[in-house]
């Protein structure tokens, strides 16, 4: 991130007509130029699965580590359940190597995001306010 920011400092001095003292004030000027380099720029991309094979563009995009993916699965979920879990647990499997996180959005998207990025779960957060109970009955019902 060395050159993220180009910083240049400032000092502004001011007479106080209340005191009769010079304030000074100190400033940062941060210049946020777009000229970054492009293996820092994070890249939202979309994702069609309409095959088993389909998942291969997911995988690569992921390891490259500055993409996040939102896939529509929709078309092999209804093509093909055994398929959809079969490049489910690819991803899975690409998500727990590389310490990403993979999260359903809706019924017809997954978002998949590398390590930079975690995903809020609302529902974690529903389980741990009503206790260990209900995370139990949660697992049960996975299993």
């Amino acid at each position: 991130m060395a050159g993220f920011f180009s910083m240049k400092k400032f000092t502004k001095k001011e007479y106080d007509a209340d005191d009769g003292l010079e304030a000074e004030d100190e400033y940062v000027e941060l210049n946020t130029d777009s000229s970054r380099g492009g293996a820092s720029r994070v890249i939202v991309r979309p994702f069609v699965l309409e095959d088993f094979a389909d998942i291969k563009g997911v995988l690569e995009a992921l390891r490259e580590g500055n993409t996040i993916c939102l896939v529509n699965i929709r078309p092999l979920k209804e093509k093909d359940m055994v398929e959809l879990k079969r490049a489910i647990n690819k991803l899975k499997k690409t998500i727990e190597a590389i310490s990403g996180d993979i999260a359903g959005f809706g019924e017809e998207y997954i978002v998949v995001v590398p390590s930079f990025a975690e995903i809020y779960k609302a529902s974690e957060t529903l389980k741990e306010s009503k206790g260990n109970s209900s995370m139990k009955s949660t697992v049960e019902d996975d299993e």
